[in-house]
């Protein structure tokens, strides 16, 4: 099964969203092997977000992912990233489809609830950026058999 990464974000800190984030993912059938709190700065915040250290918004960006703690996670499950990506919808939450987690809980292009990994690389390298190996644990998914067919739990 694959991984992914995702951020919840301070809009989601502050909004008191973090259980109803994290219950629909779960309700999907992926599974949390990864999860922490953790203050932001702005070394990790350049290094994560270096494709978009000229844009004009950059320093914005940093002043909202630092103005709370975040919560790192890494999900597991058949198809993660793409899975999680459609759950969470469009980058502005204007845009994102009802049903998704930034169309229903978010207004906003920057303060969008989550981030999630864009691909399986990406979200490799991410979850390296934020967990050490120790952090991420594998272990027996009882309703493992209950959401998916046999051949797709590899």
């Amino acid at each position: 099964m694959e991984q992914t990464f995702i951020i919840l974000k301070p809009s989601a800190i502050r909004r008191s969203l973090v259980g109803d984030v994290l219950t629909r993912l779960q309700r999907k059938g992926l599974f949390i092997t990864g999860i922490k709190m953790m203050q932001l700065d702005d070394t990790i915040l350049r290094e994560h977000y270096a494709h978009l250290v000229d844009r004009p918004f950059f320093p914005s960006l940093l002043r909202s992912m630092e103005a709370t703690p975040v919560i790192v996670a890494v999900l597991k499950g058949k198809d993660a990233v793409a899975v999680v990506r459609t759950l969470v919808g469009a980058t502005n939450s204007r845009l994102a489809a009802p049903g998704t987690i930034r169309g229903d809980f978010g207004m906003s292009g920057q303060e969008n609830i989550i981030h999630a990994s864009d691909s399986p690389e990406n979200a490799l390298v991410e979850i390296n950026r934020f967990f050490r190996p120790e952090e991420i644990f594998d272990y027996p998914m009882i309703t493992a058999e209950a959401i998916y067919c046999p051949d797709e739990m590899n």
